[in-house]
């Protein structure tokens, strides 16, 4: 079981560092999902997955002896919630970004950036005007 649980978060890890480097802006966006279900399974398995014990401490006992840990389960739900409401989140952005820009290529969105002469926001500056500055100063 240990071993089947290693692979799928391998596989999980790969696949959405894989898509996460993608030049397609959806992708990129799915790759980040598939990471944090991998994250998901790291920390479902720091739970003693293999125990078949309730989480229930009997009488008379201090100490939860055999059973699976419970928190791992309760913070995997959390995220499982948090991380759905954040991809639609970021499913909607996208898909508007691609409707307004017309492209879903990520080196395509460079050109909706400002222009150098733009007053209301200006582009960040290149390292060729930071050497400028500092050679004028």
């Amino acid at each position: 079981m240990t071993w089947a649980l290693a692979a799928a978060v391998w596989i999980s890890v790969a696949l959405g560092l894989y898509l996460a480097l993608s030049r397609d802006v959806l992708r990129c966006v799915l790759g980040l999902a598939v990471l944090g279900a991998g994250a998901n399974l790291v920390l479902f398995s720091a739970g003693r997955i293999g125990s078949t014990q309730p989480p229930v401490v009997p009488l008379g006992e201090s100490v939860l002896a055999g059973a699976a840990n419970p928190l791992p389960q309760a913070l995997v739900l959390t995220a499982i919630v948090i991380g759905f409401a954040l991809m639609c989140f970021s499913l909607v952005l996208v898909l508007r970004l691609i409707e307004r820009a017309r492209t879903d290529d990520a080196l395509a969105l460079r050109e909706a950036e400002p222009e150098p002469t733009d007053p209301v926001k200006p582009p960040l500056p290149t390292r060729e005007a930071d050497a400028r500055a500092g050679s004028t100063a």
